[in-house]
This record gives structure tokens, sequence and C-alpha cells, in this order.
């Protein structure tokens, strides 16, 4: 049987979990929340602007945030002691300002990408640079309308992104050096706000990302265009992390474009359409892939939506709770409204059930950071502030 995967043997703390499929492990965690939510452990508002997701590694939380217009990284311990607070350059003051992307924790170094393209990768002991790159200026990269927005992705000793160029548009760097590896022109379209996902075949990796009006498959130790698939939508927005299942390919987009699920051939040298569903399409909140079903909200807040993952279709919607991102754990929907509610849901055959919800209490401004869980404690990001509460069965 065919798997994907992003992990190796070295420890890694990313983008919605380890797989970046917004499936977190652990179980022993609470059924039903107290009235009011489950308790706060503790909170920290000073993380400035931003839309990011907290990293946790062993004992240690990695953040970022923007203040006075720059990039802060931010490393705490588990009852939310300071360590340190490091700057990294210029980050977005513009429509929607604030940092975009989740530290990637890989083997003792932290990696991240600015909204204006600078790489850097950072010691996650004491935030020391370690190695920088400029996208655009070293390497003619194109940023976008709402800026890089990219979660970085790293497999082996290669970390990858997507500067947008038209000859560098899909790069591949050594995690270590920052070296470049391999470059490619991929379809020589912008970027798209995306993250990337791996698939890890018998014969070869296949790198997946979308670019400004497609979806493509590189090799991902040469950069080869293996493939593509038309994909655009009315702003070139797609945000959604793909999600690779057994020989199956699912990529969802905002803005009515909705999901299309893609057959990988097992050699991984090509595509075909299966089905599309323009239902469930919400632009950056992601979704989950549970016993053969998808979960995920639509762009216009309407609905939350259950899908058939062979077929596409659909199986049941319902006004869950404004429109928003969702994780998955222990058996149960983590849903983050972007009204700033939180909501537990079982799903069952017929609908979702809605077992608990609380307000976010603190923070400002849109609530867009994805939800994290990490050994039985949920870590929310709303704007300045990062709350964290007791989610385990005691």
């Amino acid at each position: 049987m065919m798997i994907a995967t992003q992990v190796s043997a070295q420890e890694i703390a990313q983008w919605r979990g380890k797989n970046r499929d917004g499936i977190y492990p652990g179980t022993g965690l609470l059924k039903i929340w107290p009235e009011k939510g489950p308790v706060l452990v503790w909170h920290y508002d000073g993380l400035g602007d931003g839309h990011t997701s907290a990293s946790i590694s062993g004992d240690r939380i990695f953040i970022t945030g923007m203040v006075k217009g720059t990039g802060y990284v931010y490393s705490f311990s588990l009852d939310g002691k300071l360590h340190w607070k490091v700057p990294y350059g210029e980050e977005w003051t513009e429509s929607w300002p604030g940092v975009r992307s989740t530290p990637l924790f890989y083997d003792g170094k932290l990696y991240l990408l600015s909204s204006f393209g600078k790489l850097i990768c950072l010691n996650a002991a004491n935030g020391a640079v370690i190695w920088s790159i400029d996208l655009i200026k070293e390497l003619q990269g194109q940023n976008i309308q709402w800026g890089y927005t990219e979660n970085l992705l790293i497999d082996g000793n290669m970390l990858f992104c997507a500067p947008g160029g038209k000859i560098n548009n899909i790069v591949a760097f050594n995690k270590d050096s920052g070296k470049l590896i391999w470059t490619s022109k991929g379809k020589v379209e912008k970027s798209a706000y995306c993250s990337p996902t791996l698939i890890n075949l018998p014969a070869r990796k296949v790198l997946v990302t979308q670019t400004e009006s497609s979806i493509i498959g590189l090799d991902a130790n040469t950069g080869k265009l293996l493939w593509s698939h038309d994909q655009p939508n009315r702003w070139s927005v797609h945000a959604n992390t793909p999600l690779y299942h057994e020989g199956m390919l699912f990529c969802m987009s905002g803005y009515g474009k909705g999901g299309v699920m893609l057959k990988v051939s097992p050699d991984g040298n090509s595509i075909e359409e299966v089905w599309r569903n323009a239902s469930m399409d919400y632009k950056m909140g992601g979704f989950v892939l549970i016993e053969g079903k998808l979960y995920g909200a639509d762009d216009s807040g309407k609905a939350w939506y259950c899908l058939d993952w062979k077929t596409g279709k659909e199986i049941f919607s319902e006004k869950l709770t404004g429109k928003g991102n969702i994780i998955a754990a222990d058996g149960l929907l983590y849903c983050y409204g972007d009204n700033g509610e939180i909501v537990l849901a079982r799903p069952l055959p017929t609908g979702f059930k809605k077992i608990s919800s609380f307000k976010v209490p603190y923070g400002d401004n849109q609530h867009w950071a994805h939800l994290v869980i990490h050994d039985g404690r949920l870590y929310v990001r709303h704007g300045s502030s990062l709350m964290v509460y007791d989610i385990k069965i005691k």
C-alpha cells in the first residue's frame, strides 16, 4: 500500500501536525468541556500582530509575532515562561497585517519565511541566525498580493519552498547550510499562499503544491515537473495544504472553486481527475479526513460540510459556527470559527453533534490562526495573544 509521510527519524514540529493533515495524536482528551470552556492554564498577550500557529517540541513552544513592523520569534517553556525573543526582519503591515509563516522545528533548528520572502534558519536553543536567504533579491522571486504565506516543508536534508519567480519558481535548499540543491521553473506561475505536502511512493517522492492557477507535482529529489492540473480561482489564493491518501490527492481552493480529487499513478508520473465538489471551499481553514470522510467549512460562512472521500458526494452540511479552521484528535473535531467561537464536535453519520463551545477571551483582530493540540493541551492564537488550555481527562 502506498503511504504519504512528511516525518523522518528526526524530531519535527510543524504546520498542522507531524503529517500536515490536521490530525493530532494522543488519547485521553476531554469528551465534553465545562460550560465556560476548558481550563485556561496560561496566556501571553504580547506577541504582536499575526496569524501563525505554535510549534511545540519537547519542553519548548515556538511562535512568531509582529511588533511595530518587525517580525519576532518567541520561545516559551511549557508553563509560559518566555525564554527568548529574537527579531528577524520586516513583516506585513498593510491589509491583514501580521506574521504568516508558522515556525518549523527540525532537529534543533527553526525555519520560517517572512511575508517579504526572507527565509531564515535559527538555532532553536537561543534564536541565533544560522543562515538566511532573500528569495526576492537572491533568487528573483515574486511576492504576491498579501505576502508570502508558505509554511515550510523538510524531508531528509532538503527544505522546500516556492519563491514564485520565472526561473526559481520552486526550490530545494540544504536545510543545514542554505545551499541551493535544485531549482524548477514549475509552471512559471506566482506562488499562491500554499504550504506543500510530500507523497512518498515506492518509485519516488513527489512534492505537491499549488501555484497561481495550477496544482503541480515535482520529483522531490530533482525538481523535475512531473504533472500539473488546472485549478484557477478569482484571486489566485490556494492556501490549503493538499492531502494524499491511498493513491488519491485532494486539493481545496476558495472563492467558489472548491475541491478536486486526483488519482496519482503508482509511479507518480501522472494524475487524472476523479471528482469535483464546489461546496466545501474555505480558502484557508484546511480540512481533515476521518474514516473516509472529509470535513471542512465553506467560504461564504453558510455551512460546514462532510464529503465522501471516494465520490465527493455531500453526506451532510449544517451551520456549526462561523467559517474557520478545523483539526481533529481522539475521534473529535475542533473547529475555530472566524466569529471567535471554538467548537468541540463529534461527526455522526447524518450530521455534526456540537458537544461544547467557548468564546476566545483574549487577543485581537482576525481569528485565523489554526489550532494546535500537543500533549493534552489546546493552543489557541488570536492576534497578539497565545492561550493554552488543558483538555486532558484527569
